[in-house]
């Protein structure tokens, strides 16, 4: 969107805007990651890819439901840690999710979902308040403007559903990160700021826990609610303290006996696991009467085949990508070629004890844009938000084709 500038004019105005934000990262990894640049859409896109989210949403919100109640042997040929099997079974609050965030791949004749991030999606501070600040900076109408309002309201809606399924009036809500990590100990900042109820942030390792007792802060006072955005609960179960005590695992057995809620909720976790997508699919194709006829029609449009198994595809000769089904930013992702060659993949091997999910490929679309080394060309995506089932805040990751942490954060904005 942006006209050519030179660099050194680039440079300057993009320094100048990004210095104005407050407890944000226009540069991550000693590189570039916010861009002082706008894509621009028309509304009528902007509505589908709302009402898109929506339909998506909707089928993994109703998938959630059946998965919870398989047997746990069908849990864990999954993928899903055994320590989570009955963490996975509680529901607390009405929605899934409260914050999840949709990877969508648009080709301008299709909306196709490539993953949902439900239990602790990143790219929020992003795009419910840089994007539309941006966008009008440069004088352009942002389709985020009142999304910030439609995400705090979110937020307090999930802390007093969470305060009532464990029976606190007046709950203690302690926000957490870690603190070394900017993205995260922002974002969390962020999120405290738009609550209402009276809370504190307090770093992950000043938490402390008794086993079956509690979850406490530094100055030993006991937690009610614990809102950590940014910490997965695969990450979270590896947890042990130094004398070798499984503290991630005594985390989760709190939650189950209602003596803490966490946020996002549990059942979030279970829509993380990319094998639900596998679930959703297989049903589908043997047109299960789980989903309605119209629901079909949503997944036929919105969704990709997607196998725990790659024979499908190999042997329709489809492209296809293999990725762990607890995985982020890329890491671990492959992609094959019709005739089962390995053609790509990304560098971060990090996940490789999880089980993989083999969806059939589909490609990024290419924008040329603006940026501290230059013109570039970039593969994109679009993160598209879904708050309590409601499309929220979108926005765009551009960089390589396999999208990983160093891609570039790129605005959203309506063109006329």
């Amino acid at each position: 969107m942006v006209n050519r500038m030179d660099l050194v004019r680039y440079r300057e105005e993009r320094s100048k805007f990004y210095q104005n934000q407050l407890n944000f990262w226009p540069d991550l990894y000693g590189e570039e990651y916010a861009l002082y640049d706008v894509h621009l859409f028309e509304q009528d896109e902007i509505k589908h890819f709302r009402l898109a989210t929506e339909r998506i949403g909707h089928l993994f919100y109703k998938t959630a439901d059946l998965i919870r109640h398989v047997p746990d042997e069908t849990l864990l040929e999954m993928g899903y840690p055994k320590e989570t099997v009955t963490f996975l079974r509680l529901k607390p609050i009405q929605k899934e999710s409260a914050i999840a965030r949709l990877d969508l791949v648009y080709t301008g004749a299709s909306i196709k979902c490539l993953e949902i991030n439900a239990d602790t999606p990143t790219f929020i501070k992003e795009l419910f308040q840089i994007g539309p600040r941006l966008c009008d900076h440069f004088h352009l109408v942002s389709p985020d403007r009142w999304m910030e309002r439609r995400l705090k309201n979110t937020i307090n809606q999930v802390i007093w559903q969470s305060a009532q399924s464990i029976g606190k009036r007046k709950p203690y809500i302690v926000f957490t990160s870690h603190q070394d990590h900017i993205e995260d100990y922002f974002t969390s900042l962020y999120l405290q700021e738009l609550a209402d109820f009276p809370s504190q942030f307090v770093p992950l390792h000043k938490l402390k826990i008794i086993k079956g007792e509690g979850l406490f802060d530094e100055e030993g006072r006991k937690i009610d609610i614990l809102y950590r955005q940014t910490f997965p609960i695969e990450n979270l179960i590896l947890d042990q303290d130094i004398v070798g005590n499984d503290i991630g695992v005594w985390l989760l057995d709190l939650v189950r006996t209602g003596k803490l809620a966490v946020i996002n909720p549990p059942s979030a976790f279970l829509l993380q696991n990319k094998a639900v997508q596998a679930v959703i699919w297989n049903l589908h194709i043997e047109g299960n009467s789980f989903y309605t006829d119209e629901e079909h029609e949503w997944i036929e449009a919105y969704f990709l085949p997607s196998y725990l198994e790659p024979d499908q595809l190999a042997t329709a000769g489809k492209k296809f990508v293999k990725k762990p089904v607890f995985g982020r930013e890329g890491n671990t992702v492959e992609i094959y070629g019709p005739n089962g060659t390995k053609i790509m993949e990304d560098a971060g091997k990090d996940y490789t004890n999880y089980p993989s999910l083999y969806q059939e490929f589909v490609e990024l679309p290419v924008r040329e844009f603006q940026s501290l080394k230059g013109r570039q060309q970039g593969h994109y995506i679009i993160g598209s938000f879904l708050l309590n089932g409601r499309a929220g805040a979108l926005g765009i990751r551009i960089g390589n084709a396999i999208t990983d942490n160093l891609s570039y954060f790129l605005p959203v904005g309506i063109g006329h």
